[in-house]
This record gives structure tokens, C-alpha cells and sequence, in this order.
């Protein structure tokens, strides 16, 4: 079995694209990146790693944005989890996204090496949609997010990641602008009289696009929104010619698992992220 370690977008998908495609939905985050690393670069604060195990095919693949953590793919052979963590030993992960007992395992064959301990934190499940569930109608309009929105969109994706993440954000103004300036990516909003909700697109797959995040601000719930919102994005990524859209949502929020099923969202695969703890 043999790891090896690419140096660049084109070189890492170049070897691990077609394993990666074979199960689209379950590797759209690992796409994302890529497509992120080409449209925005100044994002990550050091170089990426990539890394693909082979064992006459490909078995396993790797790719880590730092600051962020490690994600892994579908791994169809165990022994290439060792592997990794040994790569891995010297670099310092904030800790690692994965199918669940995939990235289980990783963490323990890190502790193994010495790393801190680490703790699971958000069981999230990937949903991939191929149809809109006709949706019934709710009052206002979906539209583009502009320059003059900045500030209630700094505002709001701070509130997501606090919410949703449990995250303290530290680059709230460099995401707010990369939204903004549509690289990759765009911002759109539900309106109706004012902003009620926010949802992103972005994160391209060969054949798809991640919708995300979604935020709904708590004085709005519960009239459809962020629901007319996502069907909306949803139908117009479709409408372009996208044949999947994907979504994470968090497992511990039944409300949402439900609604994006009433829109046609359909489970795929549980993915599980873990964090060392802080020294």
C-alpha cells in the first residue's frame, strides 16, 4: 500500500478524481475545497496537504486546509488509516471530518501517536437533492446578496457559526467579503418586507453544488423561509444545468433534517467531526 502526497489542486485530483466522483455526494466537501482553493487561495493560512492511498486503485484519500481540520474520504480499505495518521504525526490538525467510523478510528490512531486527546463535537448527514418537492407558497422573494447587505451579512454568518458551529469565528470579515464578491460562490437572501433568511451556494463538485450555510435569524422562524429559501436556490442551481445539489445538516436538529426532506433532500451518508482538545 503506498501514500502519496500532491502539490497541487490539479495533481491531487488528477490521481484521486475518479474514486472521488464514483461517490459524488459522499466526497462534495473534499470537491468544495478544491473548487475553493482555485477561486480563493487567500482563505487557508498555510499550504494544503494532499494525500491519496493506493493499493493498486485508490482505497483512501485526504486533504487538509489549515487552520481547518483534516477531512477524510470513504475508505474502502482500513489499513490505509494507519497509514495516513503516521503521515500525519508531525502535523499539527485541529483535528479531523469524516465518515463516522472512518474518522472514529483516525482520531485513535492519532492519540496512539501522541497527539492530544480528542472529542467528537457535531455528528452532521449529507443530503443530496436531484428534484424539487413542489413547495407551498410563502411571502416574498429570493435575491442576490449586494455590497449593501455586508454588514447584516457579517452579522448573520457570525450568528451561524456560533449557532450551528459552536465555532468562535475569526475570519468573519474575509468570509463576508468572499461571499460578497460572489468568487466562486453567492449569497442569496429571502425577502419579504425586509431579510429574513440567508443561504449560500458554493463548494462546486464535477456535478453539483453545496447548499450553505442556512440562517434564519430567531424573530423569523417559523414561516417557511429559510424552507421557500433553499427550494428556491435549489431550483435554480438545477435549472442550470447542476444535476445534484448537497447539504450538511447537523443530526442533533430534527426540525431541519425534516424540512429538507420535504424538499426532496434525500439522506446519503453520516459523517461524524472530532476536535483535539485544547492544550
Amino acid at each position: 500500500m503506498d501514500l502519496r502526497r500532491s502539490t497541487s489542486v490539479d495533481d491531487f485530483l488528477a490521481a484521486a478524481g475518479d474514486f472521488l466522483v464514483a461517490r459524488e455526494a459522499e466526497h462534495n466537501l473534499i470537491f468544495g475545497i478544491c473548487s475553493n482553493l482555485r477561486e480563493t487561495p487567500e482563505a487557508y493560512t498555510a499550504p494544503p496537504y494532499f494525500a491519496t492511498v493506493s493499493d493498486q486503485r485508490v482505497v483512501a484519500v485526504a486533504i487538509q486546509t489549515p487552520p481547518f481540520q483534516l477531512v477524510l474520504s470513504e475508505i474502502d480499505d482500513p489499513a490505509a488509516i494507519p497509514l495516513l495518521a503516521d503521515d500525519l504525526v508531525d502535523r499539527d490538525l485541529p483535528g479531523a471530518v469524516g465518515p463516522v467510523e472512518h474518522v472514529r478510528a483516525f482520531m485513535g490512531e492519532r492519540e496512539a501517536r501522541g497527539a492530544r486527546p480528542a472529542h467528537l463535537t457535531t455528528s452532521e448527514r449529507i443530503f443530496r437533492l436531484t428534484a424539487v418537492t413542489p413547495q407551498p407558497p410563502v411571502p416574498g422573494r429570493m435575491r442576490i446578496a449586494e455590497p449593501a447587505d455586508r454588514a447584516l451579512v457579517a452579522r448573520w454568518l457570525e450568528a451561524f457559526m456560533r449557532e450551528a458551529l459552536e465555532d468562535d469565528p475569526t475570519d468573519i470579515e474575509g468570509m463576508t467579503d468572499r461571499w460578497i464578491a460572489r468568487r466562486g460562490r453567492s449569497l442569496h437572501l429571502w425577502e419579504d418586507g425586509e431579510v429574513v433568511s440567508l443561504t449560500g451556494v458554493g463548494s462546486l463538485t464535477p456535478n453539483g453544488v453545496r447548499i450553505g450555510p442556512v440562517y434564519t435569524p430567531p424573530e423569523a422562524r417559523n414561516h417557511g423561509y429559510a424552507s421557500a429559501l433553499v427550494a428556491t436556490a435549489s431550483q435554480a442551481q438545477l435549472d442550470a444545468g447542476r444535476r445534484f445539489c448537497f447539504l450538511f445538516t447537523d443530526l442533533a436538529n430534527p426540525t431541519s433534517n425534516h424540512i429538507y426532506q420535504v424538499i426532496g433532500y434525500e439522506p446519503v451518508r453520516d459523517v461524524d467531526m472530532w476536535r483535539h482538545d485544547r492544550p
